[in-house]
């Protein structure tokens, strides 16, 4: 079978890959340097022969130039996440993100890879009012870590143009599910809302809680990895697609989902009631996409919507947080 490097692969999405292509007999290289993938994510695959771990960082051109070896595809998650994240410390977003962006690229190139699928970001159309929203129409990025994220398109597709190395862009829209991390002080807002009702806590909405998301489950996510590196369809390639399931979701309407299905677990959290504290800066305040291109040009139909993703997550959650 081909060889797949994921990097970042012992994150979140990163090991969520992981597991599908090697369930399904490639062989898979995972570059990651820990700082935000747990070696618990891991673990599990050690022991399979067709898996092989590089620890190491994506800002080091040497190491991405090892990992690329014999490789025939890359899956580029590696990443500094979270937009406060990159408002409190952007010299470091931008180093990983763009700086180690470009890395791979390179590596890329040099080793002939038959294409390089990338995590791009629904941060892009920062100001942009429009709803849904569509790839070819954005505003102007609100964060550090939207612009290094609009960067990585803009390299993808001087790469594509200059040096033929097919791209292909994924801007994810709030993704979620099983191995998303709860913890820590840029924890993703459903890990978090599940983890602080199962231990009863009152989860905090960011503003009124009408602010809405296209939350996207982690399996949709996958379908999309593989259509995006897979498809032999010319018009499909060098671009970018939007990944999610076109559909939104406001904050408040998710508290009351998850405190309903923690509920038939826990009958106490169906009486937890959020709190509100200030908007978050560089939030936007709505995200809906349009799933349209990828249905046309690579056969995208999302498996899961919010209420099947969140009672898969959810049961997932409640075996591994108690």
């Amino acid at each position: 079978m081909n060889k797949i490097l994921i990097t970042g692969g012992a994150g979140f999405i990163g090991s969520n890959l992981t597991e599908y292509f090697l369930n399904k007999g490639y062989n898979v290289v995972c570059l990651d340097n820990f700082a935000t993938g747990h070696r618990h994510n891991v673990e599990p695959f050690l022991e399979n022969p067709n898996y092989q771990l590089i620890e190491g960082d994506i800002c080091d051109l040497e190491i991405c130039q090892k990992a690329v070896e014999n490789v025939d595809y890359i899956l580029h998650q590696a990443a500094l996440g979270s937009v406060p994240r990159s408002i409190k410390d952007p010299i470091t977003s931008n180093d990983v993100n763009v700086s180690g962006f470009l890395n791979m690229l390179i590596a890329a190139r040099d080793a002939k890879v038959k294409r390089f699928v990338y995590a791009a970001s629904s941060s892009t159309y920062g100001d942009s009012a429009s709803l849904p929203k569509v790839e070819d129409v954005i505003g102007r990025p609100l964060s550090p870590y939207a612009i290094t994220k609009y960067v990585n398109e803009l390299y993808a597709d001087v790469f594509g143009k200059t040096y033929g190395l097919e791209c292909i862009g994924l801007r994810y829209f709030n993704v979620f599910g099983r191995r998303q991390d709860p913890n820590g002080a840029y924890a993703a807002v459903i890990p978090l809302f599940i983890k602080q009702l199962i231990n009863h806590e009152s989860p905090k909405i960011n503003g009124t809680g009408d602010f809405s998301r296209d939350f996207t489950y982690i399996d949709n996510v996958i379908q999309m990895n593989e259509l995006a590196m897979l498809t032999e369809n010319p018009d499909a390639v060098n671009t970018v697609y939007n990944t999610a399931v076109g559909d939104r979701t406001t904050l408040n309407d998710l508290i009351e989902y998850l405190k309903k299905y923690l509920s038939d677990f826990d009958g106490e959290i169906a009486n937890i009631d959020a709190v509100h504290g200030p908007n978050r800066v560089g939030d936007i305040p709505h995200s809906l996409a349009s799933v349209e291109k990828a249905e046309k040009l690579l056969g995208y139909k999302p498996s899961h919507n919010i209420d099947k993703g969140l009672k898969e997550a959810i049961n997932w959650y409640w075996t591994n947080l108690k």
